[in-house]
């Protein structure tokens, strides 16, 4: 009688020999037959690391970094992620932002093979067939889909775009201990607008115009209702999806399925926790604060959405005064509410201010941002707009003027985007301001020489144990209070909570026990709501969460007392 390991089925042909290489001990050789196909002595994990550490950085290049990681991937999974994991911040930037958006801008270039589910548009009629053959025989948890047009912020990358998807699951997996063989990495190919790529003769995708409206519509509603018939338990991660479809698809089903995108909830998640943070700090309430958001896109609406929300919730503050104390800035200057369509989207309207109120500012003509922070006096600056510098020292100065602790979290990608460099920032505020931004940057120098860590305000310290959270309770949807109740948990980790001075959110490098933090806090809040598909208690969460948590370690062989494997 067979009673195999998971990895067993894999290895038993000559092309998966190499699923775990060289650590397949004396006796797994012999068993199935590897005896003269691979190298004599015996590896352990620990020393595969090693070996292709070494490799790694031989590679001078960070895309050549990335591509030598993604063959590693291919060849040998639990050697990948235990590379990955022990190298955590150094590699995470490798096989995520930045370095990933170079890879997707060459994806055809660099094609070798398919990784993930391609669906497109002229194949809408087998649509089914293709995502059953997918799935069958497996149990997927998670399903990261993108429509490619709004990746990482370098634009439309039509097919490219599967390896966003890709990325997304390598994270779950990394720091948030999802199963990777539980994950589904999916691309909804409409097309591109990408006049290079469809002009490219080695491009892969469907080089034809993206299919918009009602056509757009139907595509993207038959995929979610695949993943709803076949998959009812999982989570939908919609990611870099563009800002006109974003919030819609979002509104569309999180009511009727478990969806979540990253853009929206996981960059107003990650905020609201600095945010909170930062409150703490200054000793004063999310519901003091007067906030102006540059950069009203997806992201910087959902910061806004997320920060409201958590004043309503933990404050008490109604929604109307709540969404009084946003002042958003996006290409038309200030949001006013006698803008017309042309200038305003329809998911900016809510946040626009009563025009009557500024109409000395707009006599003058486009209400700027230091026109809004000499009116106001913010006591937070979230910056979301990719304009570098759009924090001058006369806006950051103005500001601090007024309030004793400004919060200033500047977090556009990349590092060379963001609105102020957090070193400036400390300057100009002596010290004062509580900063957090987008990327990693070195400490800053207080006025007494002391070094203040600057919080990098990274998705990945919340969303993959946000997703975790809810695969393990099997939630009926990804509820706004489970969100929060995410965010409050990763909040209270702050090492500024032992001192004032230190960094607002943890460190990168303790991602994956923060995430699990995380993950039990929302499965926690799934059952005490009532949207849980389990029948735990929350007292029994921690130990299921530890049941279900993915490590990158080789299984163990058993063999029968017969010595049959």
């Amino acid at each position: 009688m067979t009673t195999l390991a998971t990895r067993t089925s894999r290895v038993l042909t000559a092309p998966h020999v190499a699923q775990a290489g060289t650590a397949f001990t004396v006796r797994e050789r012999q068993d199935l037959g590897l005896v003269g196909r691979l190298p004599f002595r015996v590896n352990t994990l620990e020393e595969q690391c090693e070996r292709a550490y070494a490799q790694l950085l031989s590679r001078d290049e960070p895309l050549r970094k990335n591509t030598f990681l993604q063959s590693l991937k291919d060849q040998n999974e639990v050697l990948y992620y235990a590379l990955l994991q022990r190298h955590l911040k150094e590699t995470v930037p490798i096989v995520y932002t930045p370095t990933q958006a170079d890879a997707i801008a060459n994806y055809s270039n660099l094609f070798r093979r398919s990784s993930g589910l391609y669906l497109s548009y002229p194949d809408m009629d087998v649509m089914e067939e293709a995502f059953l053959k997918q799935i069958t025989g497996r149990e997927v948890d998670l399903v990261v889909v993108t429509d490619s047009e709004a990746i990482l912020g370098i634009g439309d990358q039509g097919v490219g775009g599967i390896a966003i998807s890709a990325a997304k699951s390598v994270i779950y997996t990394l720091i948030g201990k999802v199963d990777p063989g539980r994950t589904l990495a999916v691309a909804l190919d409409v097309g591109t607008n990408n006049k290079a790529l469809l002009e490219d003769p080695l491009y892969v995708g469907w080089q034809n115009a993206r299919v918009r409206g009602q056509e757009y519509d139907a595509f993207v509603d038959k995929f979610v209702q695949l993943v709803r018939k076949y998959l009812p338990h999982s989570l939908l991660h919609f990611e870099d999806f563009g800002v006109t479809n974003a919030q819609r698809l979002l509104g569309r089903y999180r009511s009727t399925h478990s969806v979540f995108n990253d853009d929206i909830q996981g960059t107003g998640a990650v905020a609201l926790a600095g945010a909170m943070s930062a409150v703490g700090v200054a000793g004063s309430t999310l519901h003091e604060q007067r906030i102006v958001i540059y950069g009203a896109g997806s992201g910087g609406l959902g910061i806004a959405k997320q920060l409201r929300d958590a004043m309503v919730a933990i404050d008490g503050e109604s929604r109307e005064s709540a969404t009084k104390r946003f002042y958003c800035i996006d290409r038309p200057g200030l949001l006013t509410d006698d803008m017309s369509d042309d200038a305003l989207r329809a998911d900016q309207r809510e946040w626009a201010q009563p025009a009557g109120e500024w109409a000395e500012e707009r006599a003058r003509g486009r209400i700027e941002l230091i026109d809004v922070v000499r009116k106001i006096k913010p006591t937070m600056l979230v910056g979301t707009s990719t304009h570098a510098g759009a924090f001058t020292e006369e806006v950051v100065r103005t500001m601090a003027e007024g309030v004793s602790r400004p919060i200033i979290f500047s977090l556009s990608n990349p590092s060379r985007l963001v609105e102020v460099h957090p070193h400036d920032a400390n300057e100009w505020t002596g010290g004062r301001a509580l900063l957090a931004t987008g990327s990693p940057f070195p400490p800053a120098k207080m006025p007494d020489g002391r070094d203040y860590p600057i919080a990098e305000c990274n998705n990945a310290l919340i969303y993959p144990g946000l997703g975790f959270g809810a695969v393990l309770c099997q939630s009926r949807s990804m509820t706004d209070d489970m969100i929060i109740a995410g965010a409050r948990r990763l909040a209270s980790l702050s090492p500024a909570l032992e001192h004032p001075d230190n960094a607002l959110l943890p460190d990168f490098q303790d991602a994956p026990a923060v995430n699990f933090e995380v993950a039990v806090a929302v499965a926690e809040q799934a059952i005490e709501s009532g949207n849980a598909g389990v029948s735990w208690s929350k007292e029994e969460v921690r130990e299921r969460a530890k049941e279900r948590i993915w490590e990158p370690v080789y299984p163990d062989y058993v063999f029968d007392e017969n010595g049959e494997r």
